[in-house]
């Protein structure tokens, strides 16, 4: 396990490395998860191995550390991202992020462009959601007031989530958990998209096939992002249909 050094207060964030060749590949979990648990069995498959590979837990989640003075930003989560990877020597890396890590890539490609060479968003949150309480998710997280959900509605998440998801969500600090959701079904300023559309690298776009089109697929494609359904999966695409999810990211790193 490597760590790196990413707060003035000594905060850090850790990930596990394979090693490889450079330029390296990145991987990042969604809210509430922890990069291992989701990309290990993906990252070693023969046609995604050989490189360099960082499976990096944002701050506040899985094996990194949980401050509770962070604001959780989406841009805060993407500058401490980026002092990880500076740290670890990275450079022009191929980025992979499912969910939420996906809107905190974007975030990182635009702030911190000479980090990221590629990106391959998996099912990312690219528009705001509506705050919905019973909701599963950031929508249903951010419905809460930081207070209240502080003081036991933590607990109706853990179990909307169900065992799979808590499983890994119950090592997220609870304020960075509910700072994050808040901060993500808000979007950001530009917004998400129009920072998707706005980067000059390649990028791709995964999503279930059974989710039926992406709205804005047009706009996306005609700005150079590849849309790429994926079949016999859900949300979770590199757990419910790993061949399928190393098949379609090892073409569109080679694209």
């Amino acid at each position: 396990m490597r760590t790196a050094t990413v707060t003035a207060g000594g905060d850090q964030i850790r990930w596990v490395e394979l090693p490889g060749e450079d330029p390296a590949r990145v991987y990042v979990h969604g809210l509430g998860a922890t990069s291992p648990a989701y990309f290990t069995e993906v990252a070693v498959h023969p046609l995604l191995a050989g490189r360099r590979s960082l499976l990096i837990d944002l701050l506040g989640h899985g094996l990194s550390d949980r401050p509770t003075d962070v604001d959780y930003t989406l841009e805060s989560h993407a500058d401490a991202l980026a002092r990880a990877l500076e740290y670890a020597g990275v450079g022009g890396a191929e980025v992979i992020a499912h969910s939420m890590g996906g809107s905190v890539a974007i975030v990182l490609a635009t702030r911190h462009p000479h980090l990221v060479s590629r990106l391959v968003l998996v099912d990312a949150n690219l528009d705001p959601i509506a705050p919905l309480r019973g909701a599963n998710g950031s929508s249903g997280i951010a419905a809460y007031s930081e207070e209240d959900f502080l003081d036991g509605g933590w607990e109706e998440v853990r179990d909307q989530a169900g065992p799979s998801w808590w499983s890994t969500m119950r090592l997220t600090g609870r304020e960075a958990l509910h700072r994050t959701a808040t901060h993500l079904v808000r979007d950001t300023v530009p917004a998400l998209r129009e920072q998707l559309v706005d980067l000059r690298i390649p990028r791709a776009y995964l999503l279930p096939e059974a989710d039926g089109p992406l709205p804005g697929t047009d706009a996306l494609t005609r700005a150079g992002v590849s849309v790429v359904p994926v079949p016999d999966c859900g949300h979770n695409i590199m757990l419910d249909n790993p061949q399928a999810f190393v098949r379609t990211t090892a073409a569109a790193l080679t694209d």
